[in-house]
């Protein structure tokens, strides 16, 4: 018991200077980084077709996901010891920040609207996949399978786990992606997933560098918060999204809860649902389910304010990861 106590302490205390670290790094480098991408004029372009009171944030600077990344960077490859399933879900996290990052990049330098190709996205996101799939299958050495967690079952997946891996990193990062639309809505709700990964990561494996490093995200988008909350002073772009998305997704795969992810990011599963009810309602009869999507677009348009949107959801997401991170507590007893 002393030996187990001992060790928890260890953990933790590793995990709060992990996460200090990240959250003090993204409060003294943010202002200047904000100063820098002021003086070059990188800022965010507002979709016409977006709410009204949107368009007074145009020239929001954007590409606040360089920040998020490099906090997390620092102090996770100095404290860390580096292991294969830390630096799996690291690697992912950084691959997709860089994908996110080229495509900010191609809209707000190189003025191309759309950013980058859908197809070079695609290829992108299914090297990063394949990437995951190999350090999951041939190192760490996991089942090619889905375990529902909540049911003692496991689903052979076989060659077509890598495709499951797929869709895991690619829905993931493009909920996170369509959750960024109002200030502090996807820091605040992935914080709120990744807290549960850092108790999901100890249970599995103890004295993890996985909980380490999800110290340092939660640390990361925390202090990405005093900037972005509302009115945000910088927006984390797709650099921020997508690696945000690419580490819930890459903790998900490693640790084996593609399944409870679903209630763990059950916010981010309801934004992405609205916006596929909508173009299936649209597309079949012609007619809009919500005013507007993502979802939270909608309550915008029926009179809510921003920040009472932003905290109502907090507040859902916090229910969703409670009864995953509850459902995955259960599954193991």
């Amino acid at each position: 018991m002393a030996i187990l106590a001992a060790s928890a302490g260890s953990i933790s205390g590793r995990v709060l200077i992990a996460g200090t670290a990240s959250l003090l790094m993204c409060l003294f480098l943010s202002p200047k980084f904000i100063e820098f991408l002021r003086e070059r004029e990188f800022g965010q372009n507002i979709r016409e077709e977006g709410p009204e009171g949107h368009k007074q944030k145009a020239g929001t600077p954007t590409m606040g996901g360089i920040i998020i990344v490099t906090a997390i960077t620092i102090p996770f490859l100095v404290l860390s010891r580096r292991d294969w399933p830390s630096m799996a879900v690291f690697g992912v996290t950084v691959g997709c920040a860089l994908l996110g990052f080229v495509d900010d990049y191609t809209k707000v330098v190189k003025r191309r609207s759309l950013g980058l190709r859908a197809r070079t996205k695609l290829v992108v996101t299914v090297a990063i996949s394949v990437g995951l799939w190999w350090v999951a299958t041939q190192k760490l050495h996991l089942p090619e399978a889905v375990r529902p967690r909540f049911v003692d079952v496991n689903i052979d997946l076989g060659p077509a786990y890598l495709v499951f891996i797929y869709f895991v990193v690619a829905g993931t990062t493009t909920a996170v992606n369509f959750a960024d639309g109002l200030d502090g809505l996807a820091a605040g709700c992935a914080a709120i997933v990744l807290l549960a990964y850092i108790g999901i990561t100890f249970i599995t494996s103890g004295d993890s560098n996985l909980t380490l490093l999800s110290g340092c995200l939660v640390g990361a988008c925390i202090g990405f918060l005093w900037f972005n909350s509302f009115p945000a002073s910088i927006f984390m772009g797709d650099t921020g999204s997508l690696g945000l998305g690419g580490a819930i997704a890459g903790l998900a795969v490693i640790t084996q809860t593609e399944v409870i992810l679903l209630l763990l990011a059950g916010v981010f599963v309801v934004e992405v649902l609205s916006v596929m009810i909508q173009v299936v309602s649209f597309q079949m009869f012609r007619k809009r389910v919500f005013l507007m999507t993502p979802i939270h677009h909608h309550f915008e348009l029926q009179g809510w304010s921003e920040t009472k949107i932003i905290l109502r959801f907090w507040i859902v997401a916090a229910a969703f990861a409670a009864i995953g991170f509850t459902v995955y507590q259960l599954s193991i007893k």
